[in-house]
C-alpha cells in the first residue's frame, strides 16, 4: 500500500502556461474515444435541432478508429442519426482504388459509413483514382465544396511521428491547401504494415492542408500510446514549427488534444507533475522526482543534496517528506530492493547473507507460464529472464498466443516450399499432392497484387515457419517442446494487419491453458507501443482469463509480472523486478533472438525503429542497466525490467 506524506503542494506554474495547446487527459483511449464521440454525437443533435448540417472532417488509422465504434453503437442503440452529416476525409493514397484493402474509402465505409444512415451524396473522400494532371483541379474542387457546405464544424485529426496531421509533412505551411504530397521516408515506412512491405507504400497522397484544418471551428487531435508521447509533447509545448505541422494547432482558438496517459507520458504535467500543480507525494510519486532530480543533475542518489532540492523545484518535498539524506535513502533502498537475479524466487537452502525474501520464495520450482503475442516477443523482451528461470530449475512453459503468419516475406514461404518439394520428392512422400501445392504457391506468389490476403496455403505455411522458429529459439535457452503452446487465438487470423476485435473464444483458450498449468507465476507482454495493437489484445485476454479464474484456488499463489522491450522500456521509476542479465547470457539471448530467421536482416514489419529486434532488445537492456549504474547502484551488463500487476482491469 502506497502512503503520502502530505496530501499536495502548491507552486506558481500551470500546465496551461506550458502547454500551449489545451489537453484532456484520459487513463485509457477507450475512456477518450467514447468522450469524443459524444462531444460528436452531440454537435450532431444540435444541428439537427437546429435544422442544420453538420459538417464533420475526419480522419483514418488506427487513433479514431474507437469514436467510430461508440458512433456505430449510438446509432444502433440511441437512435443517433447521420441524416444531416456531411464528411470530409483529410486524405487518401494516391493512386489508390476504393475497393483496395488500404483505401481510405474502405476504412471509413468499414469502420462508420456502412454502419450508419448518412446520406452518400454527403460524403466526400479524396479521390486516389484521378489523372495526374486533373489533380490540381479536383484539390481546388474539394476546397470550393468545403466552402459551400458552410465550412467544417469539427476536425478530427491523429498525428503522425514527424507530427503530420492528415498528410502535412514537415515543411507544409500554414496556409496550405488542399493538394498532392510526397509521403516523408518515416510516414511510408510507418505505413509499410499496411500495405505489407514499404516497397508497397504510395509515395504521394492527396491531402487537406494546414490552412484548410486551421479553418474548422473547432478541432479535436488524438493520439494514444507511448510511441506518440515525444511528437506530442513537441506539437504542444514546443516552438510553432513548419517541422510540425501539428504545431500550427497552438494558434487555433478553439483546438484540443484529446490523450490517453502513455501518449501524454512526456508532457511536463507527467514528467515534472510537481512543477505544474499540486501533488500527492506518495511513495510512487517520491520515487520518480528523486530519480528525475538524479537523472537532471547527473548524480548518484546519494550525493544528491538539499540544495539539489531546493534549486529544481523540490522544496516541499523537503518540507513535508523529510532530509535529502533521509529521501535518497529511502529511494535507493526500493530501487536496489528491485534487483534480484531469482526472478523466480530463491530457495532457502541458495540464500547468501544478505539475501532478502521474496514473496513467493517457498515454493520452489514454480510453474512458469510466459505468454508471448507474436512468436518472438518472449526472447526478444525477456530472453535473459526466461534463460535464467530455466537455469534455476524452474517448469517453464511459454505460449505463442499467434502465429504471426502475416509477418512473413513472400520469398520465405517460396523458400521453404521449394525444400518441402525436395524433402518429399526424394522420400517418397505423396509426390502428386506436393507438386499440386508446389503449382499452387508458385501461381498465387506470382500474381499476388501488393497488400493482398495471402491463400489459405500460404498463410499456413508462413504460419509454419514461424512456430518452428519459436521451437528453435526457446531450444536454446533451454525450454522443451513438451512445454511449448501455440494458441492461433483467432482474433489475429484474418490474413490482414488489421484484426477482428477480442471474442470469446480468444479468451476461452486462454482460461483453458491457464487452468491446464496453474502457474505461479506469469509473464505478459506490457509493451502497448507495438504499433500493429496485437499486444494490447493479447495482454487484455489474458487480463480478462485472470479475472475469469480468479477464485481458482491455484491462483491464489500466482504472480504477474508485465514485460517490455520490442517496441518500449520500462523507467526506473516504473520497475518492480530488475532482472541482471549477465554478458553471456546476453549473448545466449541473442542468438535465440537469431532463430527467428524470418525477422533477421530486414524484418516485414519493422516499426518505426529500423534497427533489428536484438539490437533494440540489447541497446535497452543495456540502457536500463547504465541508468542504474548512474544512480548508484551496482553496475551490470543489461537489465530487463518488469513491473507486476496487481489486478488493475482498467488496462484493458
Amino acid at each position: 500500500m502506497e502512503t503520502s506524506c502530505a496530501q499536495t503542494h502548491m507552486t506558481s506554474h500551470s500546465s496551461d502556461s506550458i502547454e500551449r495547446i489545451p489537453c484532456r487527459v484520459f487513463r485509457q483511449a477507450v475512456d477518450a474515444s467514447r468522450s469524443v464521440a459524444q462531444q460528436i454525437a452531440a454537435m450532431i443533435r444540435g444541428r439537427a435541432a437546429e435544422g442544420r448540417y453538420c459538417v464533420l472532417g475526419l480522419a483514418t488509422g488506427s487513433s479514431p478508429t474507437g469514436v467510430y465504434d461508440e458512433l456505430v453503437r449510438m446509432h444502433r442503440e440511441e437512435g443517433l442519426s447521420f441524416q444531416n452529416v456531411v464528411t470530409f476525409n483529410l486524405d487518401e493514397y494516391y493512386p489508390m482504388q476504393p475497393a483496395e484493402l488500404q483505401s481510405y474509402v474502405r476504412f471509413m465505409n468499414e469502420h462508420l459509413f456502412d454502419h450508419v444512415d448518412i446520406k452518400p451524396e454527403n460524403v466526400h473522400v479524396p479521390d486516389g483514382t484521378l489523372a495526374e494532371g486533373d489533380v490540381a483541379d479536383y484539390c481546388r474542387r474539394y476546397e470550393a465544396q468545403i466552402a459551400e457546405a458552410g465550412g467544417i464544424d469539427l476536425q478530427l485529426l491523429g498525428i503522425g511521428r514527424t507530427g503530420h496531421v492528415g498528410f502535412n509533412e514537415p515543411g507544409s505551411g500554414k496556409n496550405s491547401r488542399t493538394r498532392m504530397i510526397t509521403l516523408d521516408r518515416v510516414t511510408r515506412r510507418d505505413a509499410a504494415s499496411d500495405f505489407f512491405g514499404e516497397d508497397n507504400v504510395p509515395r504521394r497522397a492527396i491531402t487537406m492542408g494546414v490552412g484548410t484544418i486551421l479553418d474548422a471551428r473547432q478541432v479535436v487531435l488524438m493520439a494514444w500510446g507511448e510511441g506518440k508521447a515525444s511528437i506530442v509533447a513537441r506539437a504542444v509545448e514546443g516552438e510553432i514549427s513548419t517541422i510540425v505541422a501539428a504545431s500550427f494547432l497552438q494558434e487555433h482558438p478553439n483546438a484540443q488534444f484529446v490523450l490517453d496517459q502513455a501518449a501524454a507520458e512526456q508532457l511536463t504535467r507527467s514528467q515534472e507533475p510537481w512543477s505544474v500543480g499540486p501533488v500527492e507525494w506518495s511513495d510512487k510519486m517520491i520515487r520518480k522526482a528523486v530519480i528525475w532530480l538524479a537523472q537532471k543533475l547527473q548524480k548518484p542518489l546519494l550525493k544528491l543534496t538539499a540544495e539539489d532540492y531546493n534549486e529544481e523545484g523540490l522544496q516541499d518535498l523537503l518540507a513535508t517528506c523529510g532530509s535529502a539524506y533521509d529521501l535518497n535513502l529511502r529511494v535507493f533502498r526500493t530501487l536496489q530492493a528491485t534487483i534480484t537475479g531469482w526472478p523466480g524466487g530463491k530457495p532457502e537452502g541458495r540464500k547468501q547473507p544478505g539475501d532478502r525474501t521474496r514473496p513467493g520464495d517457498h515454493i520452489f520450482p514454480k510453474r512458469v507460464l510466459i505468454f508471448s503475442p507474436h512468436p518472438d516477443d518472449d526472447v526478444i523482451s525477456m530472453g535473459g529472464t526466461l534463460i535464467r528461470l530455466v537455469d534455476q530449475g524452474h517448469e517453464v512453459h511459454v505460449a505463442y498466443q499467434t502465429s504471426g503468419n502475416i509477418a512473413v516475406f513472400d520469398d520465405d514461404a517460396e523458400r521453404f516450399t521449394d525444400f518441402v518439394g525436395e524433402f518429399n520428392r526424394h522420400f517418397g512422400i505423396d509426390v502428386d499432392r506436393t507438386a499440386e501445392l508446389e503449382s499452387h504457391i508458385d501461381r498465387f506468389l506470382k500474381h499476388k497484387q501488393p497488400g493482398q490476403v495471402d491463400s489459405e496455403e500460404v498463410q499456413f505455411i508462413k504460419g509454419v515457419i514461424r512456430r518452428t522458429e519459436a521451437r528453435a529459439a526457446v531450444r536454446c535457452c533451454g525450454v522443451s517442446d513438451e512445454t511449448l503452446h501455440f494458441m492461433d487465438m483467432p482474433f489475429y487470423e484474418t490474413g490482414r494487419v488489421r484484426k477482428k476485435p477480442l471474442g470469446e473464444e480468444d479468451v476461452r483458450i486462454t482460461v483453458d491453458l491457464l487452468r491446464q498449468v496453474q502457474p505461479h507465476q506469469i509473464y505478459v507482454a506490457g509493451d502497448l507501443s507495438d504499433p500493429h495493437g496485437t499486444h494490447r489484445v493479447c495482454l487484455s485476454a489474458v487480463l480478462k482469463a485472470c479475472g475469469e479464474v480468479a477464485h481458482d484456488e491455484w491462483y491464489a499463489d500466482s504472480q504477474i509480472w508485465l514485460y517490455r522491450g520490442a517496441w518500449q522500456e520500462w523507467g526506473p521509476d516504473q520497475i518492480e523486478m530488475a532482472v541482471p542479465i549477465s554478458p553471456e547470457e546476453l549473448l545466449r539471448k541473442r542468438v535465440a533472438i537469431f532463430k527467428h530467421e524470418s525477422q533477421k536482416d530486414k524484418a516485414l514489419f519493422p516499426g518505426s525503429d529500423p534497427r533489428e529486434f536484438w539490437q533494440r532488445a540489447e541497446e535497452r537492456n543495456r540502457t536500463t542497466a547504465k541508468l542504474y549504474d548512474q544512480l548508484g547502484l551496482a553496475e551490470y551488463e543489461a537489465i530487463e525490467g518488469f513491473v507486476e500487476w496487481k489486478g488493475d482491469m482498467s488496462l484493458i
